[in-house]
């Protein structure tokens, strides 16, 4: 048994969006566990609300009203790496997301490989 120390990363997307996510992410890390690559998790639809406040430029929903979309939450881990996480970030997530602002929550964990 090993621990390996990865940082959990969470972002949620319309569901229709969910595989071009992953399919950039998987470009710069190949997702792997173990002998297993493209290792991500897909929540079920749920339902996401926010408000676009009076400067935000939204891809749906208008400014002061609230909205209600469909969302799913996709997870997935990568080597604690923060040079990496910022290229997931930056060349993946944010291009391959709709939203203007995805909200991207990152924890570092550790995970066991038998």
């Amino acid at each position: 048994m090993k621990l390996n120390s990865v940082m959990r990363v969470r972002v949620h997307s319309p569901p229709e969006a969910a595989n071009e996510l992953i399919q950039a992410v998987t470009k710069l890390c190949d997702l792997r566990y173990g002998e297993y690559d493209s290792v991500a998790w897909i929540s079920s639809t749920g339902e996401e609300q926010f408000r676009p406040l009076l400067n935000a430029s939204p891809a749906q929903g208008q400014t002061g009203k609230l909205s209600k979309l469909p969302s799913v939450a996709i997870e997935f881990s990568i080597p604690n790496d923060t040079d990496l996480l910022e290229r997931v970030v930056i060349e993946a997530i944010l291009p391959n997301h709709p939203w203007e602002r995805p909200v991207i929550r990152v924890s570092t964990e550790s995970e066991v490989l038998l």
